[in-house]
């Protein structure tokens, strides 16, 4: 089969213009007409996963965040971002990135999270700012406290450890919102929905103030929790592969991409 075959299928689901403004999201690097055998799906795109794609025969690289966040301004193959582009280009793998697109989807990753959470009645959540749904909202079958619900994240997501935003750690939750990745910024958005616990990653140190002030309980579970997609997105490739009889191999990565360890 050909990638456009896959990526056409995908951008059914995740339009590249339902992305936000800027976000490079689409074909990395590569050509959509190159025929492939099989496609590693990661999280991250970086030098062990590409060793990993190499060492597995995989011709084609699908991955969550975008492979080239900022423009390359030259080719030095002593940077080791570079030398990753090189890399690629040498052994003919393309990539291909849904970012914010995959996020916004109905059925992508912000319900992959609440489902993972268990949580019930699950909407969207609209920005008329951003003029997309940038998150979800639902219902816990049963309040927790804040220290009981941070543990039931550890447990869910498998996390060593996360940070939490709360004036009382006894206090209970009860409908919570979601935003996968470094998604802060929208709480006044998951606080207009009804929520009063918000779940995502990368809480800047003033913007947790401004939380707490708005007496918003928050649990920063780190942007690595993203990783969810790999075996989501494995699933549904594997599903689009049975109903068209799609002559491609579906790897999941297994190369732990977290830059982040808790001493």
């Amino acid at each position: 089969m050909l990638a456009k075959q896959l990526i056409e299928r995908f951008e059914e689901m995740a339009p590249k213009e339902s992305a936000f403004p800027k976000d490079p999201v689409g074909l990395q690097i590569g050509d959509l007409n190159q025929p492939i055998h099989r496609v590693l799906v990661t999280l991250d795109v970086r030098p062990e996963v590409v060793a990993e794609a190499i060492t597995k025969g995989c011709d084609f690289i699908f991955s969550h965040h975008p492979l080239i966040f900022r423009p390359v301004r030259n080719l030095d193959l002593t940077v080791p971002q570079n030398q990753m582009y090189a890399t690629l280009i040498k052994h003919s793998i393309g990539v291909y990135s849904a970012h914010t697109n995959l996020d916004v989807a109905a059925g992508g990753m912000n319900d992959w999270l609440a489902q993972a959470m268990s949580l019930t009645e699950v909407q969207p959540v609209y920005s008329a700012h951003y003029d997309r749904n940038i998150g979800r909202i639902g219902s816990l079958a049963q309040p927790q406290t804040v220290n009981e619900f941070a543990k039931t994240l550890k447990e869910v997501f498998q996390l060593d450890g996360l940070r939490v935003v709360a004036e009382d750690n006894q206090a209970l939750v009860r409908k919570v919102a979601v935003v996968g990745g470094d998604g802060g910024k929208f709480y006044p958005e998951m606080m207009a929905a009804g929520a009063d616990a918000f779940v995502t990653g990368d809480v800047y140190y003033h913007t947790g103030h401004d939380m707490l002030a708005d007496h918003l309980n928050v649990f920063d579970v780190g942007h690595n929790v993203e990783k969810i997609c790999i075996d989501e997105l494995t699933k549904l490739f594997n599903q689009w592969k049975a109903t068209n009889q799609w002559q491609v191999e579906v790897c999941p990565s297994t190369v732990n991409t977290n830059p982040y360890q808790f001493m």
